[in-house]
């Protein structure tokens, strides 16, 4: 094991690593826009440079380390080059950061202010470049802002393998383009490079100049798009920053969503699926609980599915696979016992939609299949003769192929038809409303938090199904 010393600190580090990857181990911070954890070395910014005692300057993130090399990072020379290419890379940017969706979260607004600081030394007037070119449906390119650090180039050619980016013509006139006849839209996780560019050259049209950064938080969460369970961040407005008169709505919707890195699910990317949480969640609620259709109080539509839970001889129970493990351990002891019982899938892959890949998409769109099959068995969800009463948790099953007269109690938490014509209705809260935990397809279990209280008139399911147990039914 090779040991180098940085800044006078004797480290230890593992071989093959790069003085790069040893500092950031070490919390020792060195500035870089091309280089990133996931993506090859490219080593074209050259902000990274550190000086290598008896050798003089060298790019960090290119510099593999061996036993006995000393670096320092923050010397007269370092500086000095680090403002040297600061200047360089900001000549023809626009310095546009009043308007542009990166600041806030910007490197290059942070390196300049870190390691520059000075306006520029050039009297030339810019070089002008293509302002907000389109790369597909969901992406647009300011060339001015770009630095041709490449990170999205080598996204698309290591990580998607889409190969849709590359970089034409050279020189002050380089431009990031499309292979000709494609975009980005062929990319199903094209909405990473957003991610990755450094400077807010890439910008998402869904996020353009909705929100500047700092108005909104974060509340970790899961991707209910598939069985992969990406853990996600969901971003909306911070409490303090309420809109108080106008577009009020966005204080109680999704405002973007991006990777929670974890390595042990999905890494630090997600698919464009998980992107579009908003278009999920966000769609029309049954807030009303009923009971033949007619609009009660919760604790009437509860009653009255109690009874019909009571009455019944073969009742069967259409579990959600979208259901947390705290709801489904819930079914599990408080109903389970008064039903035949099967899993259903609340969405299925849809014509053109990905299904298995190599990266992260899996073709089941559920995000708890596993725990819910774990629990109730693989019998298929379909209406075996005989039964009297359907229990339907959740979306996705076809209310034709029950037959006439079987009764039906529905949970669930978005508008349906079906909603009005069952025995009882009962609105319940989603996920981004509630705490709970989903188990991906390889088992890893990942938590989510509320972002938003829930609408009074409805309930959490795990709350709901301990009073629907007729008495001395629970497990």
């Amino acid at each position: 094991m090779p040991g180098i010393v940085i800044d006078g600190r004797e480290l230890e580090a593992e071989g093959g690593q790069t003085v790069m990857q040893v500092a950031l181990a070490h919390d020792i911070p060195i500035p870089a826009f091309c280089w990133h954890p996931a993506l090859s070395i490219a080593g074209n910014c050259r902000v990274c440079m550190v000086e290598v005692e008896g050798r003089g300057l060298a790019l960090a993130c290119n510099l593999p380390i061996y036993d006995g090399l000393k670096v320092h990072t923050d010397t007269e020379a370092v500086r000095n080059q680090r403002k040297l290419t600061l200047q360089f890379l900001t000549l023809n940017h626009p310095v546009d950061c009043g308007i542009c969706d990166k600041a806030g979260e910007c490197l290059l607004q942070d390196y300049h202010y870190a390691h520059n600081g000075s306006p520029s030394t050039s009297i030339d007037p810019k070089v002008h470049a293509t302002k907000h070119y389109s790369l597909g449906s969901r992406i647009v390119l300011d060339n001015e802002r770009c630095i041709l650090c490449s990170r999205c180039v080598r996204f698309t050619r290591e990580v998607s393998g889409s190969n849709v980016l590359g970089i034409k013509h050279r020189g002050d006139t380089s431009l990031v383009r499309p292979a000709e006849g494609r975009s980005l839209d062929d990319d199903p996780y094209s909405d990473n490079v957003i991610d990755i560019c450094p400077v807010g050259a890439l910008l998402s049209r869904a996020f353009l100049h909705q929100s500047r950064v700092w108005y909104l938080t974060t509340t970790p969460s899961v991707c209910p798009g598939c069985a992969r369970g990406c853990t996600i961040d969901v971003w909306h407005r911070k409490p303090e920053w309420r809109l108080q008169a106008v577009a009020t709505h966005r204080n109680h919707t999704i405002a973007r969503v991006t990777p929670h890195e974890n390595p042990a699910v999905n890494g630090p990317w997600i698919c464009n699926k998980g992107r579009d949480l908003a278009a999920l969640v966000e769609r029309p609620r049954a807030l009303e609980p009923m009971v033949k259709g007619e609009v009660v109080a919760m604790d009437q539509a509860l009653e009255a599915a109690r009874q019909a839970i009571a009455g019944a001889q073969r009742p069967l129970a259409l579990v959600s696979s979208w259901g947390s493990n705290e709801e489904l351990d819930a079914f599990k002891e408080h109903l389970a016992p008064r039903f035949s019982c099967a899993v259903k899938e609340d969405h299925r892959q849809q014509p053109n939609e990905p299904g298995d890949d190599h990266l992260l998409l899996r073709a089941d769109k559920n995000p708890n299949t596993t725990r819910a099959r774990a629990l109730f068995g693989e019998t298929p969800a379909a209406v075996p003769e005989g039964t009297d009463l359907v229990l339907v948790w959740g979306e996705g099953f076809d209310f034709d192929t029950i037959p006439d007269g079987v009764a039906t109690i529905v949970l669930g938490a978005f508008d349906a038809p079906e909603n009005g014509l069952a025995a009882v209705f009962v609105p319940l809260s989603i996920h981004t409303e509630r705490a709970g935990h989903f188990t991906n397809f390889e088992g890893v279990v990942s938590a989510f938090a509320p972002c938003f209280p829930p609408p009074a008139t409805v309930a959490d399911a795990e709350t709901v199904f301990p009073q629907l147990a007729p008495q001395g039914a629970t497990s």
